[in-house]
Formats: C-alpha cells, structure tokens, sequence
C-alpha cells in the first residue's frame, strides 16, 4: 500500500515526506495506523550517524494508533485495537526468557538492523528499497508494520495520539527510577538533564515518594517545569561546581543520580555528587560513539558506588505501559504535561523547536 512516510536520504539530512510502498503485513506481523509518533533524540542521533542505520531510512520509534490488518499467525491483537509501539525483541534469549528484552542479546539487529530478519525491507521508496523497522516499527509515517514482540495494546479510552511516548523516552525515565535502580522511599535523586527521559524520571521519583529530587539543567523554563512536575530543587550548572551545589542541599551526596546528557565532564561531576554507596545510572547517548568514563577506582571502592547502563528502563513494556497508565489515569503520573503536539507534516519544524529547547517532547499528529 502507499502511504506518506518522512524519508531520511543520508546522514544529516533533512525528514522529506514522500509517498513510499509499504508492504501487506506477513504471517507474524501487524498493520497499524498511526495517529501520533514523539519526536526523540535517538532518532535524532540515528538520523546524524550517532548509531547505526541504513540510509535512506525511515526513523521513528514512539509510535500510536490502531491496528488494521494482522498476519495470519498473529493472535495478540486484532483488527480495532488502540496500541503502544515500543521496541523489539527476540524473545528467546536469555535476557529476555527472564523478562528483560530491553537486554535482548538481539537489541541492535531488531532495533537498528533496517530490515526484516530474512534481509527484505518492509519499505520501499521507487524501486529502490528503504532502511525499515526501526525499533520494529519505522513510524515517522501514515501506517507502520509492528510485531507482536512490540506492541501494546491500551484501552479504547486511553488518549491515543500522544501515548506514543510512553513506548520509549518516558518509560525510560519512569523505569530508570522505579525498575532499574528502584530507588528507596525517601532516599535523595540527582537528574542530569530536563529533557522528557529526566522529567519523567522526576514524576517517578514523587510516585516513588522519594525526599529530595535535584534536576540539573541550564534552561530556567525546564527548571521551573521540573519543580511543578515534583522537584524539590533544581541546579544551574553554570552557576558553579555540581558537587559544591548537589552538596549544599544534600551533605552526604545523592543516593542515586540519573544522566540523561551522555556527556562525560556532567558524568565525572555526577560521580563527585554521589552518597557513600550511591548508584549512577547511565542513560544518554553520547556524540562520540568512543566516549568513555574514567572511575577513580580508589573512590570507587571507598565510597561503594555503583555504575550501570540503563537501557529503556530495564522495562517490560507489556507489564510497564500499562502500569504507567494506570498511574496516569489516576492522576499519580501526569506524562501528558511533558507533551506537546505538531502536525506530522512540520516534522524538520518540531526537530528545530525542539533543539531550541521550546518543547520538551514533540508529538506529530496526523491531520
């Protein structure tokens, strides 16, 4: 079927929207509709050749909207129901028999791979064939192919359009908090950047009941954000060192501390920051693909630190969305404020808005 997608043709170029072939979905594969998609910068960082995909490509990866048609072999949905798109798995690994498929042994070949498993692409652009299944699902477009590994489905009262997000940055910083490093009741929270992943980190973090939640970001609108979604204080970074002021509020240093900037110099600092036996939990995707902490490992061992990579939050999403939803729907977990909408055709204007810090999570809506 043709349908209107927003084409990458090579590394740093611009979203053009061109009207592309998408294939009838096979035997374990789903036709969704797609009525709203977020703008993220792993897209964004996929698109300038910060990860790899193949070029020309289509991006996007917080898909939402309603199944159309399914293959022959599937049986989690049908056709009618509203869904989350989120990222893909094997499910049969290791990691994710235990139920952890954000660690598939797979993640790059089904996230960032650009074809089906069997090498064909589910796009096509002429004759030519484009990069496809972009965390299984390539939904900067009118329709996208998912999988069952990957979708979601939500209630019919849910609101739609925007839930996209919750299939990737917002439950990355929700589950970095409440899954990854299960951050105790009234222990103390570092948040290096006032994006979508650290402010919904903070939204955790008052689920959580947590006593001191410190968002660091150089922009005073996200601050001020930060401290109505629930944060108990917020740092300018240019206003001096990051330990001095953490330590100001919080003597002993930060119990935990999530870094959404994946720049080392705001990671060596955060490492400063921390409480005997405070955990840093890594989350940004750095510039430079080869960019690489130094841990003194003699203050390592005497502080008892802890630092791990966090990948989608350490979530399940068809247990995580849902509870996410549930949290939303009863007015504990209010991601819909983080949220602002574009027209899917303004696409190069949201990327701009968005870099210019206007918003703090762009969702493109079909007209």
């Amino acid at each position: 079927m043709d349908i209107t997608a927003a084409v990458v043709k090579e590394i740093g170029g611009p979203f053009s929207l061109e009207t592309v072939s998408l294939d009838a979905p096979a035997a374990d594969e789903i036709l969704i509709e797609i009525a709203g998609v977020g703008l993220c910068h792993t897209d964004l960082a996929a698109k300038d050749g910060h990860l790899p995909f193949p070029l020309p490509g289509v991006f996007g990866h917080e898909g939402s909207g309603v199944v159309v048609g399914v293959g022959s072999a599937v049986t989690k949905v049908t056709t009618g129901d509203k869904v989350v798109l989120s990222f893909n798995s094997c499910g049969r690994c290791t990691q994710c028999r235990k139920g952890a498929p954000a660690y598939c042994h797979e993640f790059m070949a089904f996230n960032f791979g650009g074809v089906r498993r069997d090498g064909s692409s589910t796009l096509h652009l002429g004759d030519a064939a484009l990069g496809s299944e972009f965390f299984g699902q390539s939904s900067f477009a009118t329709h996208a192919i998912a999988h069952e590994r990957n979708v979601v489905k939500v209630d019919d009262d849910a609101p739609l359009s925007v839930l996209g997000p919750l299939g990737c940055g917002i439950q990355t910083g929700a589950g970095a908090v409440l899954n990854s490093l299960d951050c105790e009741p009234g222990s103390s929270l570092l948040v290096l950047g006032g994006g979508s992943v650290g402010l919904s980190a903070v939204l955790a973090a008052t689920v959580r009941e947590l006593n001191d939640i410190i968002v660091v970001e150089p922009h005073q609108e996200r601050r001020n954000l930060a401290l109505a979604l629930g944060a108990t204080h917020t740092i300018d970074p240019a206003a001096g060192p990051l330990p001095e002021q953490v330590r100001a509020i919080v003597g002993e240093g930060c119990d935990y501390a999530i870094d959404t900037t994946g720049i080392v110099t705001v990671l060596e600092q955060t490492m400063l920051s921390l409480a005997h036996r405070g955990t840093l939990g890594i989350i940004g995707v750095p510039a430079d693909p080869e960019a690489a902490l130094a841990v003194n490992l003699i203050q390592a061992q005497l502080l008892g630190v802890t630092v791990t990579g966090i990948v989608e939050g350490d979530s399940d999403p068809d247990v995580f969305i849902p509870q996410l939803l549930d949290l939303h729907r009863s007015g504990k977990f209010s991601f819909d404020k983080l949220i602002t909408t574009k027209p899917f055709s303004e696409i190069n204007e949201a990327v701009a808005a968005q870099h210019r810090g206007e918003a703090v999570k762009i969702v493109l809506v079909h007209e």
